[in-house]
């Protein structure tokens, strides 16, 4: 039961700090994604903070 509790601690932890859309960090981790895999709203919100 620790065990369990313990990973979902951790998950919630390391879900929690995804950079916010449209930050610096968010631009250059966007960049490093496959374009492949981006979704239509992802592409909006790299046009619309990352290029304009």
């Amino acid at each position: 039961m620790k065990k369990i509790l313990a990973l979902f601690i951790v998950s919630l932890t390391l879900t929690a700090c995804a950079p916010e859309i449209g930050s610096e960090e968010w631009c250059a981790d966007m960049k490093q994604k496959p374009k492949g895999e981006w979704t239509a709203a992802e592409a909006k919100d790299f046009a619309t903070h990352c290029i304009f």
